[in-house]
């Protein structure tokens, strides 16, 4: 057609006895409330789904004889004055239940991360470190915490996937309309749109500020899309985890030192700064050139703004902590943070690793922090060690790297379905007794023929959806007929019994989604049997940087169409939280099979699980801690002593024992009521061990009592009278970090080797402290007994008490007179390090000296 087309939105018009459905498309409450997403779709099914589920576009959008029918119609106005009395009771109620944690109302913490999985309709995450921030901040509106989000806009967020015939990933970019998603621009008191000024060298780039509502909180997003700004820089903020390294360290800037500005512009002043990763680490120098203006001198700015900074680490990969050339970060620096410039080489340092020649934003994050934290036991213990470097005399089991492992949030990941059975037989308020345990033995009460109707109800949906996107996806890659009926023949909606495991996650290499593929010709034994059919339903996306993440893709759709796999291995493209909600209810079974100890946490598992779906899972991450014997099945990671070719041989043959052995006949060893009860047993001790012990009330609950109180009370200790505590501390750490190295021991009295019980030890040590104070150190005493590889952890201690200076040598004498409580062979070891009331963490100066 000629001439040139003009385009022109009309927006309809809501009635007037609609209105407030606008409150509830711009409020993300939506995203775990299905009872109002169920209220957009009934409005217009085709265009719900169209739209990707955004009830802002939605409303954009819808035709207008639809809405002014629907303001009519009582049965839709009665379920939407539902929808809005269960809104405004979340909003208006008092928190029920057995929710302990709180924080007082003006204990703001403000929560940084680079992505927040909220919903498919604001995509602005990427993965697993992004859903968990969406859970966290949801749980946050559920705990009805003081809470500010912050992180980026993403004008085309992460890449939208297809994969082709031939199994090749393709990442598609998009730009994104942001007057189509549940964001508004933040505004000054003269109604003037927020904007905030970051130096880059050369330039100065203008942030946009965005507040996005989630139940009872709100997350502040930056964006630099911006007339204003320079062509390039409009680009900074456009897509998440950009390859470009410059690009990279312009968003990591953005996020941390335009977060923080962005929070000050809005009057926000948090006495909790918890940095979900590393990325936001540069807030650190934002906080600290706030503090010189006001007088600080850098040291003790830094011990100011380290005494509220909590930071969590989720990942042991390399990839997942950033590293810039430090002389790329000093060029940035010296703009953003000129009053850093007169201590510029301490300032880099701050982030600089013993390990590598560049600046690492873990090392700035640790550094800046005085609360880290991994997200499960193993992860914590691994972070531990990885971290070990920073504080360099401390064993890895004792330095400040705790963990809190993860949860999840129970109302958006928990079916519809299992919410309507849980109502009838848990009893009314099941939901605020998510850690109950009492609470949760009822599932095991619930009728086993009911139970597995749930489940199969939940496993028809998802395999429609599995039908719909493969046939989308054969299509565009112009497949036949013929074979599309062929490759779904064991997905059929209508008759959901065959066996169907699910493995949907980031391609990663050590997540090993290829470990099934191990030895085909004993996969090709497993599935083939004709009275016990086999489905494997595989889902996920690489890093479009990420070349072996991608041939993981490739090799999974060359064996999918290999004759004897192609009706029982499907790959789906597209994977989005839609999708994800879908699998972690609908399969049978959660497949989760990484390298050992490389999975930080792995909370899609437990979506899974609390869905009555069991695991089938490699002992790490969350499930070292979940799994019970009764709840799943567990390979046992091999020893490490083996290479990695052994390795994951031996991992895939106890993979595919289980399978044969265990996991396939219990399913299909049914009775004639259809059903295998052993399998419903299983399912139903999923759930009843799992809500309790992994939901995110569970999580948010420790970092409240655990971490967010305790920096609470140091910042404020610190902060009082004019940081004079912070000024003390700052200049002890520098008298220490002087004498350190000439601090020794040496044992004064003849070492006892025999005693008996109830007898006494005597234990003299004279100590050299090179200038320091008797009470600058402790000395102590660590008894246990002998073998134990986590001595340090489990020992008895007790302190030596000063006793007085040896003119004659310049030492000062120690002493204790102590009797063991316990007979048998013991070992003892004695240790000095810097004692001062002030430090958050005994150990957090990394400094100790064993005798």
């Amino acid at each position: 057609m000629r001439g040139t087309p003009y385009r022109l939105d009309v927006r309809p018009q809501l009635p007037q006895r609609l209105q407030r459905l606008e409150e509830l498309a711009n409020n993300l409450w939506y995203s775990w409330d299905r009872p109002t997403r169920t209220l957009f779709a009934r409005l217009d099914r085709s265009l719900w789904q169209l739209i990707g589920h955004s009830p802002k576009a939605f409303l954009r959008n819808v035709d207008q004889q639809r809405l002014d029918e629907a303001g009519e119609d009582p049965a839709f106005l009665n379920s939407f004055h539902n929808v809005l009395s269960e809104y405004d009771s979340y909003h208006e109620a008092p928190i029920k239940g057995n929710h302990t944690a709180h924080l007082e109302r003006d204990d703001v913490v403000a929560y940084f991360c680079a992505e927040f999985g909220l919903h498919e309709s604001l995509p602005i995450y990427s993965g697993g470190l992004g859903i968990l921030a969406g859970d966290h901040t949801k749980t946050a509106s559920d705990l009805r915490l003081p809470f500010v989000g912050v992180g980026l806009l993403y004008r085309q967020g992460y890449f939208q996937q297809t994969i082709d015939g031939e199994g090749r990933q393709h990442a598609i970019n998009a730009d994104t309309e942001f007057d189509l998603l549940p964001v508004e621009p933040a505004l000054r008191n003269d109604g003037s749109e927020l904007h905030i000024p970051i130096d880059l060298p050369g330039r100065r780039v203008q942030l946009k500020v965005w507040r996005a509502r989630v139940g009872h909180v709100s997350l502040c997003l930056l964006d630099t899309d911006l007339p204003e700004n320079a062509p390039d820089d409009r680009g900074i903020a456009h897509q998440l985890y950009i390859g470009n390294l410059e690009t990279r360290l312009e968003q990591e800037l953005m996020l941390g030192v335009g977060g923080a500005r962005a929070l000050a512009a809005l009057g926000v002043k948090p006495d909790v700064w918890h940095l979900n990763e590393g990325h936001p680490a540069f807030v650190a120098y934002e906080r600290m050139r706030v503090l010189m203006i006001g007088g600080l001198d850098f040291d003790s700015a830094l011990e100011a703004i380290a005494a509220n900074t909590v930071f969590t680490t989720h990942t042991p990969v390399a990839a997942g902590h950033d590293h810039f050339p430090e002389a790329l970060v000093r060029r940035y620096l010296e703009t953003a943070c000129p009053e850093l410039n007169g201590d510029m080489d301490a300032a880099i340092a701050l982030g600089h690793s013993p390990s590598t020649h560049d600046f690492n934003m873990t090392a700035l994050a640790v550094r800046t922090s005085r609360h880290q934290n991994g997200v499960s036991r193993i992860h914590g213990r691994v972070s531990a060690k990885i971290c070990s470097e920073l504080w360099p005399q401390i064993d890895p089991d004792e330095n400040p790297l705790q963990h809190i492992t993860n949860g999840v949030h129970v109302p958006t990941f928990l079916s519809e379905a299992w919410h309507r059975a849980f109502d009838d037989h848990l009893g009314p308020g099941w939901s605020q007794r998510l850690q109950g345990h009492e609470c949760w033995q009822g599932v095991h009460a619930i009728p086993d023929a009911q139970f597995w109707n749930v489940h199969q109800h939940l496993k028809s949906e998802l395999l429609h959806l599995v039908c719909h996107r493969i046939r989308t996806q054969h299509a565009r890659n112009q497949g036949s007929e013929a074979h599309l009926d062929r490759m779904l023949k064991f997905a059929d909606p209508a008759n959901p019994t065959v066996l169907t495991i699910g493995f949907a996650r980031r391609f990663a290499t050590y997540k090993r989604a290829t470990l099934l593929f191990n030895r085909l010709d004993w996969l090709r034994e497993i599935v083939s049997d004709a009275k016990r059919p086999v489905v494997f339903v595989f889902a996920g996306k690489a890093h479009p940087a990420d070349q072996p993440g991608q041939e993981l893709i490739r090799r999974i759709a060359e064996v999918a169409r290999m004759p004897e796999f192609e009706s029982r291995i499907l790959l789906l493209e597209g994977y989005d939280l839609r999708l994800a909600r879908r699998l972690v209810s609908g399969v049978d079974v959660w497949l989760n099979n990484p390298v050992y100890p490389l999975e930080a946490c792995g909370t899609s598992g437990i979506k899974a699980g609390i869905n009555g779906v069991p695991n089938l899972s490699v002992l790490d991450g969350w499930w070292g801690e979940g799994y019970n014997g009764k709840n799943g099945w567990a390979i046992k990671p091999a020893s490490d002593s083996l290479d990695a070719a052994r390795r994951d041989e031996e991992e895939a043959r106890t993979l595919y024992e289980l399978l044969q052995d265990q996991v396939i006949p219990l399913y299909y060893a049914t009775t004639p009521a259809g059903y295998s009860p052993g399998w419903v047993a299983l399912a139903k001790e999923s759930i009843a061990s799992l809500v309790p012990r992994f939901s995110s009330i569970r999580m948010l609950s420790e970092y409240v009592e655990d971490v967010y109180r305790p920096a609470i009370r140091q910042w404020r200790r610190y902060a009082e009278q004019d940081f004079v505590a912070a000024r003390h501390l700052a200049v002890w750490k520098a008298k220490l970090r002087a004498a350190w190295g000439g601090v020794s021991l040496r044992r004064v009295d003849d070492p006892t080797r025999r005693i008996d019980y109830g007898g006494k030890l005597q234990i003299e040590v004279a100590v050299r402290l090179n200038g320091l104070a008797p009470d600058d150190v402790a000395l102590e005493v660590l008894l246990g007994r002998p073998g134990n590889e986590r001595a340090s952890q489990s020992a008895r201690r007790e302190r030596l008490v000063y006793q007085h200076p040896l003119p004659e040598t310049g030492e000062h004498l120690y002493a204790l007179e102590y009797a063991p409580p316990i007979a048998g062979r013991i070992e003892y070891r004695v240790r000095a390090y810097p004692a001062n009331e002030l430090l958050t963490h005994p150990f957090e100066t990394g400094m100790m000296v064993w005798l």
